[in-house]
């Protein structure tokens, strides 16, 4: 087939859409300090702060009247978090270093270690990486803990906004002083309908956007500001599923090798969760060179192996979901986070290290760091810092990037000495195939990263060319498959039918690129009529695997989307 080129037909950012060069109107909700988004990231730096404020108010210090908002797009807190997952509690102990482990929101200490090359119908048992060795690690649910930080950072006086998605950053002069919302109940033309709300403004004189993978208001500032990074940013997308079962496995497992072909980078994940839980899912890499690259399919073949089968057997679904992971590394992470009023923390930073499969305790420390910038800058201690104007004294406008260019170098800094540095080059490595993948990263863990000496380069995953098909006609056969429609609804998603298209998509576009818009949404927005491309909005869980590679997202009302309990 003629290769196809992703790019090509892919609309360009509408940077105009999320970027308003308006003041905040007049009656709009005035905080000092805006967290976008309630993930780890947001919660962990509204925490932080509101700490260090409630420190002043006991010591008459500059923070005590500081007011912070958290603004979220679901329903409620944590029900468009996913991840595996198992975490480092690192950044617990920074946040509450009084708390013990059974006070966490933690499963349990992983209790052992596994990792597998698949064939097809065997398995062999490799030795564990030691950036896989999760000893010290919890098992956890990524829902239950950003509900539990939510619960932190409100008794601390944290004002959080749940179903309130930021549709755009408003700037004056090249600062940002706060965000405007998406309106509510517009039918399907975008006209106000029953129970219209409008957009509301929010004020703020520092504005975190922690949106998460993907963010628009962060790709957005970054294009506008021209602000890059050594290498583009890469993204892998992963589906995931909760099962309860009967025989919950006793080891935290990764897999490699079948389902996916040596061109595809990625490998599958099998926690156990307590309560006779089992997570497990899938993660492929973007840059797949295929054009029906099907990673829900991937991952209704993987549960048909024979080891994977005999833990599901008599098991039930519970809960299932997808989300795409950024996979860049050290090398693509911006050049800069923080600008005038404004700092990016978390997975829209690229904050994940792909060789420990780890990125919650590095979107909430990049948090804490922002949260500890922010309170120098109000506090007049800021790097620029004159001791007068920028105190938390009510005085207006957006903090000078000067006085939070800190939070850069104190972020550089911890990472310089941390495995997500170490391991800059390994995700990269695999852009050769597996195995001559497999020999590079053996020896960059060997020498500690400084194999190959220089960084791998890499482009954009749009820019791949799509010029072989996966055909996998029977992924759909065992009895534990799950359709993408059933699966949608497993997310929780309960979308309105008649909410506005969400997704911006090129002119026309041809059978091939419906074919891979089709093939890779997990939630089955995307279906290939004839010649013709098929967009069914409301089915969109906010993966943002198209993002990636074709239409683009854009915030919709608050509490669309899926509504993951448990995940």
């Amino acid at each position: 087939m003629k290769a196809l080129i992703p790019a090509s037909q892919q609309p360009p950012l509408p940077r105009g859409r999320f970027i308003v060069e308006e003041d905040p109107d007049p009656e709009a909700v005035p905080l000092d300090v805006l967290f976008v988004g309630g993930g780890p990231a947001g919660l962990a730096g509204a925490i932080r702060l509101a700490q260090l404020a409630a420190r002043d108010r006991a010591e008459g210090g500059p923070l005590a009247d500081l007011e912070i908002g958290v603004l979220e797009k679901s329903g409620e807190l944590g029900e468009h978090c996913l991840s595996g997952a198992v975490v480092n509690p690192e950044a617990f102990r920074t946040l509450f270093p009084d708390l013990d482990a059974a006070e966490l929101p933690l499963r349990g200490r992983v209790a052992g270690d596994r990792v597998l090359l698949l064939t097809e119908r065997g398995r062999i048992r490799l030795p564990t990486p030691p950036s896989m060795r999760n000893h010290g690690h919890h098992v956890a649910s990524i829902c239950e803990i950003v509900r539990w930080l939510g619960a932190r950072a409100e008794e601390l006086g944290v004002n959080v906004f749940t179903g309130f998605p930021a549709d755009a950053l408003l700037m004056r002069d090249g600062q940002v002083v706060g965000v405007r919302t998406t309106p509510a109940g517009l039918d399907r033309e975008g006209n106000p309908a029953g129970g219209y709300m409008p957009a509301t403004d929010l004020s703020a004189r520092v504005t975190v956007l922690a949106e998460g993978t993907r963010g628009p208001l962060s790709q957005a500032w970054l294009d506008r500001v021209g602000v890059g990074s050594a290498n583009p940013q890469i993204f892998a997308l992963g589906v995931k599923e909760l099962w309860e079962v009967a025989r919950p496995p006793d080891a935290v497992t990764h897999t490699m090798g079948w389902p996916l072909p040596r061109d595809a980078f990625g490998g599958s994940f099998i926690y156990p969760m307590g309560q006779n839980l089992v997570s497990l899912g899938l993660v492929v890499g973007l840059d797949a060179p295929y054009v029906d690259l099907d990673v829900h399919a991937l991952l209704q073949r993987f549960k048909q192996h024979p080891f994977v089968r005999k833990i599901l057997d008599g098991g039930e679904l519970v809960e299932w979901g997808a989300k795409t992971i950024p996979e860049g590394g050290y090398h693509a992470i911006p050049d800069r986070l923080s600008g005038d009023g404004l700092l990016i923390a978390g997975d829209a930073a690229g904050l994940v290290d792909v060789a420990s499969l780890k990125g919650i305790h590095y979107a909430m420390r990049s948090g804490i760091l922002g949260a500890d910038a922010i309170g120098r800058a109000l506090s007049g201690s800021g790097e620029g810092a004159d001791g007068g104007e920028g105190a938390a004294d009510g005085a207006e406008g957006a903090v000078p990037a000067a006085r939070l260019a800190s939070y850069d170098a104190a972020l550089r800094e911890g990472l310089i000495q941390d495995p997500l540095y170490r391991n800059r080059n390994q995700r990269l490595a695999f852009k050769s195939g597996f195995f001559a993948g497999g020999v590079k990263a053996g020896f960059m863990q060997a020498t500690g990263g400084t194999f190959p000496g220089s960084r791998i380069p890499s482009e954009p995953d749009a820019m791949g060319p799509r010029h072989r098909r996966l055909e996998l006609e029977s992924a759909y056969d065992g009895e534990h498959a799950v359709a993408k429609v059933d699966a949608v609804f497993r997310s929780g998603n309960a979308t309105r039918d008649d909410i506005p298209s969400h997704l911006l998509v090129g002119t026309a576009a041809s059978p091939e690129v419906a074919e891979l818009y089709a093939s890779l949404c997990p939630a089955g927005v995307y279906e290939r009529d004839g010649d013709r491309l098929v967009v069914n909005a409301p089915n969109c869980i906010d993966c943002k695997a198209t993002d990636v590679l074709g239409p683009r997202w854009t915030p919709r009302e608050g509490g669309s989307g899926p509504a993951y309990k448990r995940m």
